[in-house]
């Protein structure tokens, strides 16, 4: 699975989810023995954590301005 297809896949879904799925992901790899047969699950776990953090820098960028919005209305009522 490409890095491309896999944050359009989970481009709709929530921070929450996507953690929900990584969790998964770990409980999975916690369980697996052997682990040859878990490259694939970490190499998807890795993508799937840069779309989770490049995801909450984006909220986290859209709240800072908002915040920041705000704060400027707010002082131009004083």
């Amino acid at each position: 699975m490409k890095d491309k297809n896999l944050l359009a896949d989970n481009n709709t879904s929530t921070l929450d989810e996507l953690t929900e799925q990584a969790n998964q992901i770990i409980e999975n790899l916690e369980k697996e023995k052997d682990l040859n047969n878990s490259i694939e699950s970490y190499q998807q776990l890795l993508k799937l954590n840069n779309i989770i953090e490049k995801k909450f820098h984006k909220k986290f960028k859209f709240i800072s301005k908002e915040t920041n919005k705000k704060v400027k209305e707010i002082s131009k009522k004083k």
